[in-house]
């Protein structure tokens, strides 16, 4: 392994790439500690120590993806959270919006054009956005409702100006964001936006540890440790997991040229959705908690409604709670997985060169075909997903745990993915050039 990285810093090229990479990373967790305008960082960090490790909070998974940069109110402070919504939307639109479908079809013209339509969508993300968490920090609630008065005082002006100011800030921070990850994609190794959200998460994993340590025992932080282990094993062999459904290709004369007759396979991943359905449920039910939230009344009885959501939409460790959670992230994996995958134009690609599913007409069947197993393929990928996300949940009622839990969720299953992902990269870099990968 030692002689592995050794060959990857004599190659002088993949030098650069890691080293440019390193640098953008560092400069993105600088400014993730740098506080906008007008923030008063003492009381921020004082509610920060002060906070209920069982208290969840709205933002706990922008703040996660954010490494801890939103509840800072950092220059950073959306971190990559605005990008990956707009990136989701624009997806989404395809099936909604035809010109959408037809750009994504023209190849890297339409990409590009879809990639200009994602950006002007995370700066308008992000000035709403931001424009939502100043306005949840000068009401006091940022830290939910219970926070001390310290909590209640984190922006010292008040006036439209500095507020217009702070907007500005963290929208600017965002796009600056963004053009680090597309650096990081053209110049570095890996993908850029993934990197950064790597990044972000891995940076939490030793201030949860320690705190397990500092708050439970030592020996229930090893058996975390320990626990985090088994579960990254199993997510990679998950993760790699694959039906490979062969096709034959016929033999085609072109000329004086024969094409075609060869062997290959599709391969449906167990998990073909990612992490998309579990960020999907999490913003689905952090919406009535919202809601509940600008409804509850300060002074006399808050409404029926408010107080059931309240008590079993709120709290991440009431077995309701789990239940839908786990419900919901089940329905958006199929729900994904039919926007991003389509059967009937596999079929038709197939059959416009000559390729067939042995057994299986071409065509109509073949759609079919793909179709059922896909579908089964999806189900044990669902339960997949619903148990991992549940791991931070569990950890939360069992233990106390913060919900960043550090081994479990969106978190080790971004960690594990982008890792895997970025190794590949470097391994076939390294093939190119010495003919050993990064792993024997």
């Amino acid at each position: 392994m030692l002689s592995a990285i050794v060959r990857v810093f004599r190659t002088p090229d993949l030098r650069r790439k890691v080293l440019f990479t390193l640098l953008l990373v560092a400069i993105f967790r600088l400014g993730s500690v740098i506080p906008s305008p007008f923030v008063n960082f003492a009381n921020v960090q004082a509610c920060l120590a002060t906070q209920s490790t069982t208290s969840s909070g709205l933002y706990q998974l922008v703040n996660l993806f954010s490494g801890g940069a939103l509840l800072q109110l950092s220059v950073f402070a959306l971190g990559i959270m605005p990008y990956i919504t707009a990136s989701i939307i624009v997806q989404l639109l395809r099936v909604v919006i035809p010109r959408f479908e037809v750009l994504y079809k023209e190849g890297s013209e339409g990409q590009a054009k879809l990639t200009q339509y994602t950006r002007y969508l995370t700066i308008a993300l992000g000035v709403l956005q931001s424009t939502t968490l100043i306005t949840v920090a000068r009401q006091g609630a940022l830290f939910g409702s219970s926070s001390g008065t310290a909590c209640q005082s984190i922006i010292t002006n008040s006036a439209w100006w500095a507020s217009v100011l702070m907007v500005l800030t963290m929208t600017a921070g965002t796009g600056l964001i963004m053009w680090m990850g597309e650096l990081i994609t053209e110049r570095g190794v890996g993908n850029g936006m993934s990197l950064l959200i790597f990044t972000s998460i891995a940076s939490r994993f030793p201030q949860s540890i320690a705190a397990i340590w500092n708050t439970q025992s030592p020996e229930l932080a090893i058996a975390v440790i320990l626990g985090g282990v088994v579960v990254m094993a199993a997510v990679v062999f998950v993760e790699q997991s694959q039906r490979r459904i062969p096709v034959e290709y016929a033999k085609r004369m072109v000329g004086r040229r024969t094409y075609g007759g060869n062997n290959t396979y599709i391969p449906i991943k167990v998990n073909m959705a990612g992490v998309v359905p579990v960020i999907f449920a999490s913003s689905l039910l952090y919406l009535p908690a919202l809601v509940a939230q600008f409804n509850q009344s300060s002074t006399g009885a808050s409404p029926a409604w408010v107080v059931f959501i309240q008590t079993y939409l709120t709290s991440g460790s009431h077995p309701l709670y789990m239940l839908l959670y786990f419900l919901l992230i089940v329905g958006f994996t199929y729900f994904y997985v039919a926007i991003t995958f389509n059967p009937e134009e596999v079929a038709d690609n197939m059959k416009r060169y000559g390729g067939f599913i042995p057994g299986i007409r071409a065509g109509r069947p073949t759609a079919e075909y793909l179709d059922y197993v896909l579908t089964r393929v999806t189900l044990p990928g669902s339960i997949y997903l619903g148990l991992i996300a549940l791991i931070p949940l569990i950890g939360l009622a069992a233990i106390g745990a913060s919900q960043s839990f550090p081994f479990g969720g969106t978190s080790i299953l971004i960690v594990v993915g982008v890792g895997l992902e970025t190794v590949k990269q470097i391994d076939s870099q390294l093939q190119q050039r010495h003919y050993e990968g990064l792993l024997r």
